[in-house]
């Protein structure tokens, strides 16, 4: 059944029609049940088979998350890691657990120093052994299923294996990320990606019989295929011995890693409860403190055509930024001042600073209740993601941003998998204005993180909305720029993802080039804005209840699409086609 499923939803990748979450007219429409949004339709088709064999929604997200491993190995895999965020449809309990990777013991504060005390050159950096740490998908995945899981775990991974045994279409935006980062892909990967040297033409078939197997192995095997036995080390030998930047990994660290459970981290704008995961993500926290510095002012009243109102956004994205590059990092290193940070009073001093006529000359950290002290320096010798939102018959919602990084991870490719590059994520120096940053690299230690999925509480207490993006540091910004979009300009989902960016982690940022924006920039340099006008890399995925009914949303820059289980297939007329994550 799922094969015949896969083939309509390729359709969709030649991206035409227009936003429609409606059944053909002659079809009868069956009671929806449930509903995927991913970043490829196959994906979400392995989701849906789930859902409709009586799996709930932590089954589905992780089937969905094994199918984007084969067909989208550019952003996500079980080399990676990811954050879960679930809301329980019958007790509305939330509940967040971390995947996310681990720095090796070995690890110091100058992992990314050369002998001469300056930063190594990029490709020994972003790539290559020292560049990966100990992956968390599985453990986390294995977590879920745990406590939530309804089928088997075998059958989860059944999608996944069949599309890289039986072999799948590549499409545009696989091709693209072969061809401009094909360099980052060596040895035997070389000869199952790159056949030939070249990336396979839009259309081929690819099939990817090892990665078949590393999976059916997991599959009988469960997480211990990973964690325990052989695998630990020879996922130290692969990263040890790696041709660019060989790390100091060891078995014992991947034998040690576990998932946690974090507490979440929930605050309220306008009346809606907004929850997501804390640190080491740094997005829930940020998220919050963009829209709460927003609060005071009339964002619905000024529109989305308002030059104003982008440049409120961009003044709130600084000052958001600047205290999230000096508190947030992993909390089993860090006292990470979490209340301080979305106390409202102090958001409210915070937000005092904008002015709507005007942009600040500088963009400092402010002084949370519970800040730790600054530590004295001692002196010492792109991103690929990818996110996906289930509901189920019960009302259950999962919400998962997953990665191995930067495109192809570290190029490190073992059993058919890529092994991720997030160790970059750390500071890659240790030291600002001679005090140790906390987001410094240390044993054991998780990288900060970007990555916000996010789930939206309504005024009746269920879930309105659960949103979550890719693309590194702008994953912030696209949330909140998508929850502005929703709760004050009253836009589905879909046009909220949709609408263009203004990213501003610091003083000047970037306008989205070829976006609605575009024509604003002569306003929004009126009101001291210095954004340049370039593309970003941007793709998200929502899901949000609305007239009695989940609908999904899916962004136009990407090859994603929402399908529920009653058939109906969001479709989305493509805008940007191959965009960079």
């Amino acid at each position: 059944m799922l094969t015949s499923f896969l083939a309509a939803p390729l359709l969709l990748l030649q991206g035409c029609a227009t936003v429609s979450t409606q059944p053909a007219a002659s079809a009868a429409a069956p009671t929806q049940t449930g509903i995927v949004s991913a970043a490829d339709p196959r994906a979400a088709a392995a989701g849906i088979a789930i859902l409709r064999e009586g799996g709930d929604a932590t089954d589905a997200a992780i089937a969905t998350m094994l199918a984007l491993n084969v067909v989208e190995p550019q952003n996500s895999g079980i080399g990676g890691g990811l954050f879960w965020v679930r809301s329980d449809g019958r007790r509305g309990a939330l509940e967040t657990i971390d995947g996310r990777e681990t720095a090796p013991q070995a690890a110091t504060p100058d992992w990314f120093l050369g002998a001469d005390g300056k930063p190594l050159p990029f490709p020994q950096g972003f790539t290559g052994g020292k560049s990966a740490g100990v992956p968390g998908a599985v453990a986390a995945m294995a977590e879920a299923h745990r406590r939530h899981g309804k089928l088997a775990w075998a059958r989860l991974f059944e999608p996944a294996i069949r599309l890289a045994r039986d072999g799948f279409v590549v499409t545009p935006r696989l091709h693209n990320g072969l061809e401009g980062f094909g360099r980052n892909v060596a040895g035997p990967a070389r000869d199952a990606y790159l056949p030939g040297g070249q990336a396979p033409a839009v259309g081929a078939t690819l099939r990817l019989p090892l990665l078949a197997a590393t999976l059916e192995k997991l599959a009988r095997q469960g997480p211990d295929a990973f964690y325990k036995v052989d695998n630990p080390r020879r996922i130290a030998e692969a990263l040890d011995t790696a041709a660019v930047g060989p790390s100091n990994m060891t078995a014992a660290d991947v034998e040690r890693y576990r998932a946690k459970e974090r507490p979440p981290v929930c605050g309220t704008y306008r009346q809606y409860r907004i929850c997501g995961m804390g640190p080491p993500s740094s997005g829930a926290i940020t998220v919050l403190m963009i829209l709460k510095q927003l609060e005071r002012f009339d964002m619905g009243r000024l529109g989305r055509n308002s030059p104003v109102a982008w440049h409120l956004l961009a003044e709130s994205e600084r000052l958001a930024y600047a205290d999230r590059d000096a508190y947030i990092a992993d909390p089993g290193f860090v006292s990470v001042p979490v209340a301080g940070l979305l106390d409202e009073t102090y958001l409210a001093e915070r937000s005092a600073l904008i002015d709507p006529q005007q942009t600040l000359t500088s963009y400092d950290p402010g002084h949370p209740a519970g800040a730790p002290p600054k530590i004295a320096a001692v002196p010492q010798n792109d991103q690929g993601t990818t996110d996906l939102a289930v509901a189920d018959g019960s009302g259950d919602v999962v919400e998962v941003t997953t990665t191995i990084n930067g495109y192809f991870g570290s190029g490190v490719w073992l059993d058919g998998y890529f092994l991720n590059n997030e160790m970059p994520d750390f500071d890659r120096v240790p030291t600002k204005d001679g005090y140790l940053t906390v987001n410094r690299v240390e044993g054991g230690k998780r990288p900060r993180s970007s990555m916000a999925p996010t789930i939206v509480y309504g005024l009746d207490g269920k879930v309105r909305l659960a949103i979550g993006a890719a693309g590194g540091a702008t994953i912030i910004c696209q949330v909140a720029k998508a929850l502005v979009g929703v709760i004050d300009w009253h836009m589905s989902a879909q046009d909220a993802i949709a609408m263009g960016l203004v990213y501003a982690p610091g003083k000047g940022g970037t306008l989205e080039q070829g976006t609605e924006l575009e024509a604003m920039l002569p306003q929004l340099q009126a009101l001291g804005e210095t954004l340049r006008v370039a593309p970003l890399g941007l793709k998200a995925n929502a899901i949000e209840y609305v007239g009695g009914r989940w609908v999904g949303a899916a962004d136009p820059r990407s090859e994603g699409v929402a399908m529920d289980v009653a058939g109906h297939v969001t479709q989305i007329e493509r805008r940007v086609t191959g965009a960079r994550e």
